[in-house]
């Protein structure tokens, strides 16, 4: 079976970054999983992967718009140090969920701390990348009518 919208799709890879470095991987671990259509993966590697068959291998380099998207400067703020009550410690890298003026929850990471001002990201961590994956296809499968209605492969 080839891939296309509602088939469920089991898949290796390996995700590494214009310099090479590997950001994440499943190798060691079972293979992803995903509802092919359902935007469960990024749309460039959805992309790529259409009409693939299971045995299948590629490369693909997914540019940012395709990926995680281009940094949004607006999504970069100074907070105060006490919008992080209960938080002792705030170090640069470290990452918490926000919630927004509408109760919308979001990760955040501490960009900067320079005193009472704490700068947070809240742009994905591989948003602007451009990403490399290398995958292998281990198999595909027609979505059961309970999957597509839900959205989401189930075990």
């Amino acid at each position: 079976m080839n891939i296309c919208d509602h088939a469920v799709v089991a898949m290796h890879y390996t995700l590494k970054n214009a310099e090479g470095a590997v950001l994440d991987s499943s190798e060691g671990q079972d293979p992803l999983t995903y509802l092919h259509g359902t935007g469960g993966i990024i749309t460039g590697l959805e992309a790529a992967l259409l009409d693939k068959v299971a045995g299948d291998q590629l490369t693909a380099v997914i540019e940012p718009k395709d990926g995680y998207g281009a940094i949004d400067p607006s999504l970069v703020q100074v907070v105060p140090r006490s919008a992080f009550a209960g938080v002792e410690s705030i170090e640069a890298g470290m990452r918490f969920t926000a919630s927004d003026e509408q109760g919308q929850q979001q990760s955040v990471a501490i960009a900067a701390v320079n005193g009472d001002e704490i700068t947070v990201d809240g742009n994905h961590p591989l948003a602007g990348e451009t990403l490399h994956f290398e995958v292998e296809v281990v198999s595909v499968r027609a979505a059961t009518e309970e999957e597509i209605s839900h959205g989401h492969v189930h075990s």
